[in-house]
């Protein structure tokens, strides 16, 4: 067994692969979250205040809270982009690690979106932290793999204390083309060699449903790419950003999927953090509101995926 394993029998228990982004932004907080804890949206830029840095780090773990509460029953995951809490420093990092502890109290996956990408001493460091016996350690890792096979695998003596990485293959954001896209001496796009070499690789770590602890990143936004790199990577768990807000439509990833619905987890993250900004007057929404626009956001994700993977 492996945490792909873990994964699937968790999706197949709630009928789900959604993974929730945890990206919080504070400007984008309604009021009574600023109010409640004396954040003035002006003391931003100084970052280097302790006072103002406190109602930080007690604003985001509350924000966190109420999204893990009202989306727990909808999702798999939890995927923490790490740059939203490295901004407010040590503070930030406390923030986010109440959150994976409140999450892990929950039961649900966490997904380290840290996209780590060094080599040796240093690569092996970013492994004991975000898989090992950290504050910050989840259950799998984002990793760049770019710097070549030094970069991502240190992480493998973590795979037998069930834990796993999500390999960058194909990403999401519209400049991808410019390096994973470029042709190498056998003229076939950079990210197809990676993911030609994943697919070997990944092969002596397969768990009980035949999938790999190994996974990639696939994004949403080039769904005839993802299409292709399945063929290429049948043992592999793709994780898909740009669903949503990013313009990745579920109708769009049915190929992602094995026969049984497995092979894939969705992520959205500000389509349902912050879903309660389709209200008008989404700065004075309350706790109950914003937490409605949160559970409903995250039980029409769910079920719309669920329309595609199992059909």
């Amino acid at each position: 067994m492996n945490i792909m394993d873990k994964i699937i029998k968790k999706s197949i228990e709630k009928d789900s692969v959604l993974v929730v982004g945890l990206d919080p932004d504070i400007k984008n907080f309604p009021k009574f979250l600023l109010n409640d804890f004396g954040i003035k949206l002006e003391d931003l830029e100084n970052k280097k205040d302790l006072n103002f840095l406190e109602k930080v780090e007690k604003a985001l773990f509350e924000f966190n809270k109420i999204v893990i509460d009202s989306s727990v029953d909808e999702i798999v995951a939890i995927k923490p982009q790490l740059a939203c809490y490295e901004v407010y420093g040590s503070f930030g990092i406390r923030a986010l690690e109440k959150t994976l502890e409140y999450a892990r109290q929950k039961n649900l996956i966490i997904i380290n979106d840290a996209k780590r990408g060094d080599i040796g001493n240093t690569s092996a460091f970013y492994a004991e932290a975000f898989l090992g016996n950290s504050m910050l350690s989840g259950d799998l890792v984002t990793v760049n793999p770019y710097m070549g096979e030094d970069a991502y695998s240190p992480y493998f003596h973590y795979f037998h204390k069930n834990k796993g990485i999500f390999i960058l293959t194909k990403t999401s954001n519209p400049s991808s083309c410019d390096i994973q896209d470029l042709l190498t001496e056998n003229n076939e796009e950079i990210y197809i060699s990676l993911a030609k070499k994943i697919d070997f690789i990944s092969k002596d770590f397969l768990g009980d449903f035949n999938y790999s602890a190994i996974g990639v990143v696939i994004g949403a936004t080039f769904p005839e790419i993802a299409k292709k790199l399945r063929s290429i990577m049948p043992c592999n768990i793709f994780l898909v950003p740009g669903y949503g807000a990013q313009g990745g439509e579920a109708k769009n990833l049915k190929s992602l999927f094995d026969k049984s619905g497995n092979g894939a987890l969705i992520v959205s993250a500000r389509g349902i953090i912050f879903s309660y900004k389709k209200s008008e007057n989404w700065e004075n929404v309350s706790t109950s509101e914003m937490s409605n626009f949160i559970k409903n956001a995250a039980k029409s994700a769910k079920e719309e995926l669920n329309s595609v993977r199992n059909n």
